[in-house]
């Protein structure tokens, strides 16, 4: 059997509310003008620093934006969230097949431990693997040769899982089997310009993509 690893926003939960309310809520501390909502659900998978240092353009003021967003996760955004229809079912008989699973996000790891431990299927995974707090991990070529390390396998022995180009990206620069998933934030032309060969449309595909 194989390890996969799942990305989390858009992929096990619909954290749409939570991420755009807490952008909203750092480029107001920021005394900015928050962008419509389309434009904010683009900052949903890739790291906070990487989103906000081209609207801010100064280190400093990156750091202070980051730290506004984390404030309201922590009190708010973190449980401002839905589970996919479908995705636990998926999980499941996943594990139930003897699969490894682990969660490889580019949200901080403290805020992904905190989410994973209030999933119903949280304590199927064997690992949280996300950003550190300062953003010196927070890429997913990153992120994922931290999760190869941690967990002892190589990546022909692991699928990464997700829906934004950043995981099939991720998963091609180490070589690794992927599949993106339609229902989250990336869409099918994203995906297939990032170079994903499997796709599923609904979580109930996920184990027979895998088998195959």
């Amino acid at each position: 059997m194989a390890t996969l690893f799942f990305d989390m926003d858009g992929t096990l939960i619909n954290s749409e509310v939570g991420i755009t309310r807490c952008v909203a809520h750092a480029l107001t501390q920021m005394g900015l003008e928050v962008p419509p909502e389309a434009e904010l659900r683009r900052w949903i998978g890739p790291s906070l620093r990487t989103s906000f240092a081209p609207l801010l353009r100064d280190d400093g003021k990156v750091e202070q934006a980051v730290l506004h967003y984390r404030d309201r996760f922590e009190s708010h955004g973190w449980a401002e969230h839905e589970v996919y229809a479908g995705i636990g079912e998926a999980v499941e008989a996943l594990h139930a097949v003897g699969h490894r699973l682990a969660v490889v996000t580019a949200k901080n790891e403290p805020h992904a431990r905190k989410i994973a431990a209030h999933l119903p299927f949280g304590h199927r995974f064997v690992d949280i693997i996300g950003a550190t707090i300062d953003g010196s991990r927070s890429h997913k070529p990153e992120l994922i040769a931290e999760a190869l390390q941690r967990l002892e396998v190589l990546p022909d022995e692991c699928w990464m899982i997700g829906d934004r180009r950043m995981d099939i990206e991720g998963a091609l620069h180490h070589g690794m089997r992927h599949v993106g998933v339609l229902w989250g934030f990336g869409g099918e032309d994203e995906l297939r310009a990032a170079g994903a060969r499997r796709l599923a449309a609904h979580p109930d595909e996920l184990p027979l993509l895998l088998a195959a």
